[in-house]
């Protein structure tokens, strides 16, 4: 039975491999950091992880860790309602709910879970989802789930979602859905343009904000700080795997009510084991490095403001903004993957995105820039990519 369709994958897999869009991955045999081991063993520099405030292997946050193992255990073997729910979970939605300002925080095993679990409980079929274009798969994914009609507007086009709001207006609820920072090309949503739309058509606001929370905002609390509206967002969903850490775990934040519903209904949460004691112990103590100093998310922004305007004098085509996604725009998949190869051959690990990550003829490499790389780290990069640039005579 498994003949004809072996057949097909594999001559689908031949096509993605054709095309230059074949996605490898490489094996570290290092902890994740500044500096990786690669294959077999060769140190290279890391600029593409989401390790944004270098806290993932932070001699405090592994030692939270230790200690949580050793408090708390391994893992719980139950999901929270039953047998799941340790004072450190409480603890650590308590502390979310502080650092973002808003009521309520519900734990989930990673931020696709939590928007997968978000919008099939709130609304019906009698509801409406105002979604950016450029929203996140795990967004994407999470609307299909929901009976609720569906309208999809172009990224960060106020007018559009004007458009869109008026033609759900009939609708009972209606929610805009966005992602506070698009990880493909690191704009960041209009959320005050957003929040406006949102008091006009009597509608809820969901931000998604995976790359942002830990370092946006004066206090690194997220995009709704950074634009000055934490009052004016219902419902905020994040991840414990990108700036607070880099493991895994994510959440879903925001008005008190539609906490306690999430815990009663949302599939993902009743229905999956509780995040590892270990991962809530470290995540309760990035927090608290947060609360301490902006130390680390200063850092983070002059590095990223010294990349891009090297990169930058450097004649690369590298999308406008301020966040520490750079995306270097080459266009061609196979030259993208060709210069990632090439980088790598130079000390500097970069992986090119190409279709369906990211639009056909977009094909790009995604640099992410880290609170603890030094400015000598990134001058680095930034001679290596102009000479793989010259190599390559583009």
């Amino acid at each position: 039975m498994y003949g004809a369709f072996q057949t097909h994958l594999s001559e689908q897999l031949g096509e993605i491999r054709d095309n230059g869009l074949y996605k490898s991955e490489r094996i570290i045999t290092s902890p994740q950091d500044v500096r990786i081991q690669v294959g077999g063993g060769q140190s290279v520099l890391n600029l593409c992880a989401n390790n944004y405030l270098g806290l993932a292997d932070n001699p405090e946050i592994v030692k939270a860790a230790h200690e949580g193992l050793d408090r708390w255990g391994y893992g719980l073997s139950s999901v929270r309602f039953i047998c799941g729910t340790q004072d450190v979970h409480k603890q650590l939605e308590q502390s979310l709910s502080e650092f973002l300002g808003t009521e309520d925080t519900i734990l989930y095993t990673s931020c696709f879970d939590a928007n997968g679990g978000l919008f099939e409980t709130l609304l019906g079929s009698e509801d409406a989802i105002i979604s950016d274009e450029l929203n996140h798969a795990s967004i994407i994914d999470g609307v299909r789930l929901c009976k609720a009609q569906r309208f999809r507007y172009r990224n960060n086009d106020l007018a559009d979602l004007e458009a869109k709001l008026a033609d759900a207006s009939a609708a009972r609820f209606r929610m805009i859905a966005t992602d506070g920072v698009f990880s493909m090309d690191g704009y960041i949503a209009n959320l005050p343009g957003i929040c406006d739309l949102a008091d006009k058509y009597n509608a809820l606001v969901m931000v998604d904000d995976s790359h942002s929370v830990g370092f946006m905002g004066k206090h690194g609390r997220g995009t709704h700080e950074h634009h000055d509206v934490i009052d004016r967002i219902d419902i905020i969903t994040g991840t414990l795997g990108k700036a607070l850490g880099g493991a895994s775990g994510g959440y879903t934040s925001g008005r008190r009510e539609i906490i306690e519903y999430l815990r009663q209904r949302s599939r993902p949460y009743l229905f999956s084991n509780s995040v590892a004691p270990p991962i809530v112990a470290a995540s309760l103590r990035a927090i608290g490095l947060l609360n301490e100093s902006t130390e680390l998310r200063d850092r983070l922004e002059s590095n990223t403001r010294f990349f891009r305007e090297g990169m930058q004098k450097a004649g690369f085509d590298i999308l406008p903004g301020e966040h520490p996604i750079v995306p270097i725009m080459f266009g061609d998949a196979v030259v993208a993957s060709q210069m990632a190869d090439l980088m790598l051959s130079k000390g500097v690990y970069v992986v090119g995105f190409s279709f369906p990550v990211v639009p056909k003829g977009k094909a790009r490499i995604r640099t992410q820039i880290s609170a603890a790389h030094r400015e000598e780290d990134l001058q680095f990069a930034i001679d290596m990519f102009c000479e793989a640039k010259a190599e390559m005579q583009l």
